[in-house]
């Protein structure tokens, strides 16, 4: 006897890889995608504010933050757009980069939710407990909608259909 699966078990596995490989290769393009935009969002954060002791914006770290989360957004926009959904339809620049500013926007009030609900109503307040209401389940959240919303709206396979709704809601 062969400890080997039947035939069907195996045929099963590949028509079902099959069937989401396609959203699995866009998952890690999207991850790397992240990676790379949070890497450019903390370095140039930190340049902006400590390259070589106090740098040009080391007295405004709310200012430094918005241009490093402003640059970082673009990187991750162009990012997407050209590797992780080059495939999918395209509408305007100007409708596709406004709405990934919005939606980064929402994946970010998700984040911060989190944190105001870890920290403020529950009273989780020690460093640990902040950092992963805001960094692991905040930041999680946020990313699947950040992707479901991507893949929805700003990158639409149909891109009739993604117009016809954005105009339907604003309506």
């Amino acid at each position: 006897m062969t400890d080997a699966p039947p035939v069907g078990d195996t045929s099963l596995l590949r028509s079902l890889y099959a069937r989401v490989e396609h959203l699995v290769h866009e998952v890690a393009k999207f991850g790397i995608v992240g990676l790379v935009a949070l890497v450019v969002d903390v370095g140039l954060f930190n340049l902006l504010r400590f390259a070589g002791g106090e740098g040009p914006m080391y007295d405004k770290p709310l200012t430094a933050k918005i241009v490093s989360v402003s640059v970082a957004t673009t990187v991750a926009y162009f990012g997407n757009r050209y590797w992780t959904f080059r495939h999918r339809g395209r509408t305007s620049f100007g409708r596709e980069y406004l709405l990934f500013f919005v939606l980064n926007g929402v994946g970010l009030a998700i984040s911060v939710g989190c944190l105001w609900l870890s920290h403020y109503a529950l009273g989780f307040t020690s460093p640990l407990a902040d950092n992963i209401s805001a960094n692991v389940i905040g930041l999680g959240l946020g990313t699947l909608f950040r992707f479901w919303s991507y893949r929805r709206w700003v990158f639409p396979e149909d891109v009739e259909a993604a117009g016809e709704e954005t105009l339907a809601t604003t309506v």
